[in-house]
Formats: C-alpha cells, sequence, structure tokens
C-alpha cells in the first residue's frame, strides 16, 4: 500500500533523512522504531507532505505521491494522528469529532462512522458533551485517534499515541490500534518509543537511527537479536 524509497528530506538546511525506504502492506501494522531524535516524525511528516521531501520518491497504492499536497493524500485515505493532542479545548468531544467529518466522502458516512468509533472508544460516547479540554491525557489521545478515524481513511499513521499515558491507557491505546487492524481492515504505520508494546502489536518493523534504517524484520527477529536491541531499542 505505502512504498517508500529512499526519502530525503530536513529543515532549511539541515539535513535529517537520509534515504531511509520502508514498505507498508495492506492490512497490515508496521512499526517504525527508533529512539528519540531518530528522525521518525519528520519522516512521517514528510510522508504526509507537512514537510516538502528533498529527494525519494513515495508511492500510495502504486501512485506516485511524493508531491502531492496534504490535504491530496487525504482525499486518497490517508490520515495522520501527529504527536501530541491537537483538539479543539473548547469544543465538545462530539464537535472535535465531526472536524473530522469535512470530506465530502467522509461526510456522506458521518454518522457511521460515529458509531465506528463510538464502538472503538465507548468513553467517548459517554462524554460526547463534554469540552474536549476537559477531559483526561488518555481520553484526549482517543479523541485525536478517532477524529483521525472520521475521515475514513485507509492508511493511518500514529505519531507516538501512547507518549505521557499511564501503563493501563497505553494497553488500552495498542488494544484500539489491534481492533483498526483486525475490525475495521485499517492499514498502520505506528511511530513509537514505546518498543515492548510496537513490538507485540506490530507484523514487521523498521528502526530508524540518525535519519537511516539500521535494521528491518519482522517483531520475532527484532526481539532476537541482541545486537539490535541494545543498540538502538535500549531494551
Amino acid at each position: 500500500m505505502l512504498n517508500v524509497i529512499e526519502l530525503e528530506s530536513g529543515y532549511g538546511p539541515m539535513q535529517v533523512l537520509w534515504k531511509p525506504s520502508l514498505q507498508v502492506k495492506k492490512g497490515s501494522i508496521t512499526s517504525l522504531l527508533g529512539p528519540n531524535g531518530a528522525g521518525k516524525s519528520t519522516f512521517i511528516m514528510t510522508v504526509f507532505g507537512s514537510i516538502l521531501p528533498w529527494s525519494g520518491r513515495i508511492l500510495y497504492n502504486e501512485s506516485d505521491v511524493t508531491h502531492l499536497p496534504t490535504h491530496k493524500k487525504v482525499d486518497l485515505g490517508v490520515a495522520l494522528v501527529p504527536e501530541g493532542k491537537h483538539l479543539f479545548p473548547n469544543m465538545t468531544v462530539h464537535e472535535n469529532l465531526l472536524m473530522g467529518a469535512y470530506l465530502k466522502r467522509a461526510s456522506a458516512h458521518r454518522e457511521k462512522s460515529l458509531s465506528m468509533v463510538h464502538d472503538l472508544f465507548p468513553r467517548l460516547k459517554e462524554r460526547e458533551n463534554q469540552t474536549a479540554g476537559s477531559l483526561s491525557g488518555g481520553e484526549q489521545q482517543m479523541v485525536t485517534i478517532a477524529r483521525a478515524l472520521m475521515t475514513r481513511p485507509q492508511l493511518i499513521m500514529l505519531d507516538e499515541p501512547s507518549q505521557g499515558l499511564a501503563p493501563l491507557l497505553v494497553r488500552e491505546v495498542f488494544d484500539t490500534i489491534q481492533k483498526m487492524k483486525d475490525d475495521i481492515g485499517l492499514t498502520v504505520l505506528l511511530i513509537e518509543q514505546n518498543a515492548d508494546a510496537s513490538l507485540n502489536a506490530a507484523d514487521y518493523v523498521y528502526i530508524m537511527h540518525e535519519g537511516k534504517i539500521k535494521a528491518e524484520g519482522s517483531p520475532e527477529e527484532i526481539k532476537d537479536s541482541r545486537e539490535i536491541r541494545e543498540a538502538y531499542l535500549g531494551i
């Protein structure tokens, strides 16, 4: 579904990505792991179009989308849940969710999408009339993910969805990611520093360090490599 080939990008004159390549198969959960500052967020922001690529190619469903603007990629079914909770704090949970259904194709299925996200996140149904800013950190993360799902994506990219959450909530977030794949049929590209949880959730894993892909393989292969775990994951 997604094929990134030798991608280069950065900020001003500072290069961050040094030709990493990555593939995400349809219906899979692919994890991109690595230490802080490895370039993971820059990678998905470049794939999404928020940062302009310097060189390389980005193929989505076999079409070249390298230089396609962000809103066009959303039209094609790509969604990004960025790091942090980017909500409208003074709007209700329900209003925040509706902001995700602004596309014509998403708007036509708005009620069905609301039902889907309420099934995934029952707590959001309970909290639908509360302002988003009054929710706990874990609940705000649920709203952030649910709003992205309201665009009816085929591929969803999640940047550090468990950041700052208590262990019980981390488990809840990863259970939801698994349901997005198993129950909804979404394809997931997951960026995380929580290596243990990511390895348990993923079908395939890439390790990034200093803007380059240093290793890749099945979760079992990564877990079995003491060298990779110690050098890049700290586990």
